[in-house]
């Protein structure tokens, strides 16, 4: 292969046409995956992980180096990876495996470079039971936490790959634990990280086969993200309904004694974040009567908006959002769409200035997105992980956004979502401790102790 890199990257923007410049840090990324076949691009949310691995694996097929490669992503981003394609590496033969089973053979056995296929899909088809077998020249992972659990289908199939190259793209490669970042190096660097010395055989072979860009070091043109954190109180009738719900869920938990689970906890947790977003009997929100005001406002002065919540349907996420705000014409994108569909309403909020809101499910709007028409990010509720936060957050705040990005994040006082807060900032020192390199002493997890003071069961 070295062969092949010194071709490709010795004649300006390695001898090619692309429809945009490479930003100097681009190129150098492109280098480096021509130059490892084991590589994790690591690099912060909107810096172009999807360009560099496109225009790479284009110089691999223009030096002869490679005929066969698989890229495996989120079902969601199919359609985001095709359009990629086309734009950066318009001669390269590609097929997009999607449709039933019987649809997806026909494409499995079609002629092509590049297949792209979803995660689902290479579990389906390539995994234990699947029927497709081939041997990858490279195998390129979007996404890649999602094969963050070792034990689960997904992750197994994904490593099981026969290929010459790995690279996989993550900006968040560590989400919740060090077992996470362990899972996704099993594929992109197989057999070279040894667990009788974790933490210094994770940073060493992270040194090795990771490369990590943040945005204020590489484009510091790029215009600030300014976060603003919101705390509400309930309304009256929210707060009585959260106090008796919290008081009725201790006491479940406090019966349950030996038997307490995780999930026994999570329950009530969830129980208590969706009464933080409206009131199950009364529909009160103290949150949608702050956010109303501040998007009508917004609306006026010619401002566009996202709005992010976990939860996706009646009556505590996007859909209740999309009801109570009718009258600014929001959006939607949540995952009860069809993936056309999901393109449809995202290039209809690119083309249509007159459209301020769009209302997107965190799971579903929060990777892969490019959406610079909006410079204002409400969170209405928090998320476990904050590094899936900062990711919908960056849909906005990414190459090509001219202004400065503010990301309002509401919590309700006295509540549990205070303390998730808290918990959250321990996980953001974990990412920061660990993939950006500062050091590996504060490790937590999420724990029983953790959850349980956060319904005030106990202290942490």
């Amino acid at each position: 292969m070295s062969g092949a890199t010194q071709t490709v990257s010795s004649a300006g923007e390695f001898g090619m046409a692309w429809p945009h410049p490479l930003f100097p840090y681009q190129q150098a990324g492109v280098r480096a995956l021509l130059g490892n076949p084991s590589l994790l691009l690591a690099d912060e949310m909107g810096l172009g992980k999807t360009i560099q691995a496109i225009a790479a694996l284009r110089c691999l097929f223009a030096a002869g180096a490679a005929r066969a490669a698989l890229v495996v992503a989120p079902a969601g981003l199919i359609l985001q990876w095709r359009r990629e394609f086309r734009l950066w590496a318009p001669e390269l033969r590609l097929l997009t495996v999607l449709g039933t089973s019987g649809a997806r053979d026909a494409i499995w056995r079609g002629k092509a470079q590049v297949y792209i296929a979803s995660y689902e899909t290479v579990r389906a088809d390539l995994g234990d039971r699947g029927h497709v077998n081939r041997d990858w020249d490279v195998v390129i992972i979007d996404e890649a936490q999602r094969i963050k659990n070792p034990d689960a289908d997904i992750s197994r199939a994904v490593k099981r790959l026969p290929r010459r190259r790995g690279w996989a793209l993550s900006g968040t490669p560590l989400e919740n634990s060090l077992d996470d970042l362990v899972s996704v190096l099993e594929f992109v660097a197989p057999g070279r990280f040894r667990p009788g010395t974790f933490a210094r055989g994770l940073r060493r072979l992270l040194g090795e086969v990771q490369l990590r860009r943040r945005r204020a070091d590489v484009l510091p043109e790029l215009p600030p993200k300014l976060p603003v954190g919101v705390l509400l109180d309930l309304e009256a009738r929210q707060r009585a309904a959260y106090d008796r719900a919290e008081r009725e869920g201790i006491i479940r938990l406090t019966a349950l004694g030996s038997d307490l689970r995780i999930n026994h906890v999570l329950e009530l947790i969830l129980r208590l974040k969706q009464i933080c977003n409206f009131c199950p009997e009364t529909g009160a929100s103290a949150k949608l009567i702050d956010l109303r005001a501040r998007l009508h406002q917004l609306a006026a002065n010619g401002e566009r908006a996202l709005v992010f919540s976990q939860f996706a349907a009646e009556p505590f996420g996007v859909k209740r959002l999309a009801r109570e705000l009718e009258e600014l014409h929001p959006l939607v994108l949540s995952g009860d769409l069809a993936l056309e569909t999901r393109a449809a309403v995202i290039k209809q909020f690119e083309a249509e200035h007159e459209r301020k809101l769009l209302l997107l499910s965190l799971r579903v709007g929060g990777v892969g997105l490019n959406l610079t028409a909006a410079s204002y990010v409400f969170h209405f509720d928090r998320w476990w992980n904050p590094a899936v936060e900062t990711q919908a957050e960056d849909r906005t705040h990414r190459i090509g956004q001219v202004r400065p990005v503010h990301v309002y994040s509401y919590l309700c006082s006295n509540t549990v979502e205070e303390r998730v807060a808290d918990i959250l900032e321990q996980k953001r020192q974990l990412f920061a401790d660990v993939v950006d390199g500062v050091s590996l002493r504060h490790i937590r997890r999420l724990e029983l102790a953790d959850l349980l003071w956060a319904v005030s069961l106990q202290a942490a």
